[in-house]
């Protein structure tokens, strides 16, 4: 009885409320992506500032003995040999390293390491002389992994993985566990004869003796040791197809897809075929060697992780929104890495875009906005309040929840750079993106969104920096007041006066190019364009015939807003062109919002609150109303925080507004 209960109510929800999301969110790559970081093992990294730094890493040499770990009774404990090889930016006689103490144990150190000691998860390694700046070295360090589950390392019957966003590298090899450090990876690993065995970069050899295998992996490319990997199991499953470069027969890479028993990844290797095929025409070639996906198990909770040339997807993720989140990563975070994890925008904001731009690969426009409205409504619904650009986390790594919030890392991220398509212009946009993704000052680098910044400055012509302190550097958003009135002059000619107001808290003052949509009476239109850079500024507009609305933002290109626009003076009878309900300002709001709506036509208007159960909790009014522009206000005092829904109906017209009240 329970369930038929609630499908009834399910169902008048969704009836009554069915014109509430009309842009339906459908990028499962955000939020899973998003979940996994902030559910998973991850969570038990610690807030960390960075290391001392005055040297470069140039290469990690690793060798590992998993053997053990593959075969009962699955031991979390492995040997390791490490060769650094590092430059010194200037006079050095120690090194300090990241290196986890309840998950490493250092042995000894060689080389041109003297001797160690290990605390507070730092290895400090002093040498065998002073070097100067300029001089490369190589220290060697012996050390093994203990036997302990730490959100890093992970085995589970047949299966061994790392994954290690923002901070994990550090739990299973001693290095300079930070973004803007990269560098290539040797990896060598021992595991039993039946285990497949991916890693970063190619596959050099594998060598079989006996009972085990030696798979010898080394990358091209440097890698930010957060998208270092290792993964293997026992009776994989793989299969390897090619990517013909369509410009150049002779060029070819190997898409490398490990998975397990019963999944299906027929369909998943021709879309990621046509994905690098998209994704190399409008930002640069595949920029890596070798590409590869590989599917784990129920301890890898949520989504995927772009580890560089090797991605991790969870149980049967073979999803086509997660992998092409996961897979333009490749460009943005792992070819150009996020200099620190204050810029991590450049990652996931960039990959979440991505996902739009591949939805309107094969629907269209409409199927890219339908994308950025739903991300941009879900960061406008969630707003956890605070800028994309959080100047500390560069130096001081913010926790997971914070760092990969789903609204502001992702959403709003995202949403930021449609905004920067729609005021560069479809042409400079994607000029600059391609700009950026092969100045080589940045790539197989790390950058900054300072960085990003200037290279769209150039390509557009002009200084970006006012798009960037307001949509990045600033928290929240705009909220629109707009009004416009209408003057009859003489000779059958009109004027229409645009006031641009924001009314959202503090001082604050988004400057955008806006339009407006202008209907006349004669059913045709115009849009005009103007830079709104004050508030209260006004526009006035001179025309030949009547008009008899004015829309704001008609194709919503300011996706991060809230907003309306009503007529102030309605002159000569000027009466608005049909039923309509505006979002309700504020909202998030505590404890009362207006709510406004209009009429063409003498009719009996009914606004009336309903609460996320479909129950109604407030009639506002239902009376008789003329024709024009009406406010109400709601003050909801005793009701719960929570998610609200507001229905006018009048006549045939009927439409909700979704409100949420937060205390």
């Amino acid at each position: 009885m329970k369930k038929i209960v609630l499908w009834i109510l399910i169902f008048f929800v969704g009836n009554i409320f069915g014109q509430i999301n009309k842009n339906v969110r459908n990028s499962e790559g955000v939020e899973a992506c998003s979940n996994k970081r902030k559910q998973s093992g991850i969570k038990v990294f610690n807030v960390t500032a960075n290391l001392p730094h005055a040297f470069d890493v140039l290469d990690y040499k690793l060798d590992v003995n998993l053997y053990k770990c593959f075969v009962t009774p699955y031991s979390k404990a492995f040997p390791a040999t490490e060769i650094i090889t590092l430059k010194a930016d200037s006079a050095i006689s120690s090194i300090q390293l990241n290196a986890v103490v309840t998950s490493l144990q250092i042995d000894s150190v060689g080389l041109a390491g003297k001797s160690f000691t290990h605390t507070n998860d730092i290895l400090k390694i002093t040498l065998d002389k002073t070097y100067s700046a300029g001089d490369t070295l190589k220290v060697k360090v012996s050390y093994s992994h203990k036997s302990v589950w730490d959100g890093a390392f992970y085995v589970n019957s047949g299966l061994v993985f790392t994954d290690c966003e923002p901070e994990g590298a550090r739990r299973w090899f001693p290095c300079w566990d930070s973004p803007s450090d990269k560098a290539t990876l040797e990896l060598t690993a021992k595991t039993p004869a039946s285990v497949k065995f991916g890693s970063n970069g190619r596959l050099a050899d594998s060598t079989k003796n006996v009972d085990t295998i030696t798979y010898h992996w080394i990358s091209r490319d440097p890698i930010a040791t957060y998208l270092m990997v290792m993964t293997g199991k026992v009776n994989y499953n793989l299969d390897i197809v090619y990517w013909k470069n369509p410009s150049n027969a002779a060029d070819s890479i190997p898409f490398r897809f490990y998975y397990n028993a019963r999944e299906n990844v027929t369909a998943i290797k021709p879309a990621v075929i046509a994905m690098n095929n998209y994704f190399t025409n409008l930002f640069c070639r595949q920029p890596f060697e070798k590409n590869g996906f590989a599917t784990l198990d129920t301890s890898f909770v949520w989504g995927g992780m772009e580890n560089q040339t090797l991605t991790s997807l969870c149980t049967n993720c073979w999803g086509e929104n997660l992998v092409v989140h996961e897979f333009a990563h490749q460009w943005f975070g792992d070819m150009i890495t996020c200099a620190t994890w204050a810029d991590i925008f450049l990652n996931e904001g960039f990959a979440t875009y991505c996902e739009a731009l591949w939805a309107g690969n094969s629907g269209g426009y409409a199927a890219y906005k339908s994308t950025i409205d739903g991300v941009a409504d879900a960061y406008i619904g969630h707003n956890p309040g605070w800028a994309i650009y959080t100047p500390g986390w560069a130096t001081t790594t913010p926790n997971v929840d914070s760092l990969f919030d789903t609204y502001i890392t992702y959403d709003k991220g995202a949403s930021v750079l449609h905004q920067l398509r729609y005021v560069m212009g479809d042409t400079l946009f994607f000029a600059g993106l391609k700009s950026y993704a092969n100045d080589v000052r940045y790539k197989y680098k790390s950058a900054t969104i300072i960085n990003f910044k200037d290279v769209m400055s150039q390509t557009a012509g002009t200084d970006l920096t006012w798009f960037f302190n307001e949509w990045l550097n600033q928290a929240n958003h705009p909220a629109y007041t707009n009004l416009y009135t209408v003057t009859t002059l003489p000779g059958n000619k009109w004027t229409v006066n645009l006031t641009m107001k924001q009314i959202q808290s503090g001082t604050y003052y988004y400057q955008m190019p806006v339009e407006f949509k202008v209907v006349f009476s004669d059913a045709t239109d115009t849009t005009v364009k103007f830079f709104n850079s004050t508030n209260n500024q006004v526009f006035t507009l001179s025309f030949n015939k009547l008009p008899t609305s004015v829309v704001f933002d008609p194709n919503n290109n300011i996706v991060l807003k809230i907003g309306s626009i009503a007529s102030d003076i309605c002159d000569n009878a000027f009466v608005p062109e049909k039923y309509s309900l505006e979002q309700n300002y504020p909202n998030p709001f505590n404890p009362s919002t207006k709510i406004s709506f209009s009429v063409p036509r003498e009719s009996q208007v009914k606004v009336q609150i309903f609460n996320e159960i479909g129950q109604l909790v407030k009639e506002l009014t239902n009376s008789v109303y003329k024709a024009g522009s009406y406010s109400l206000e709601w003050d909801a005092s005793t009701q719960p925080s929570g998610v609200y829904f507001c229905r006018m109906s009048s006549d045939a017209f009927m439409t909700s507004k979704k409100l949420m009240l937060l205390k």
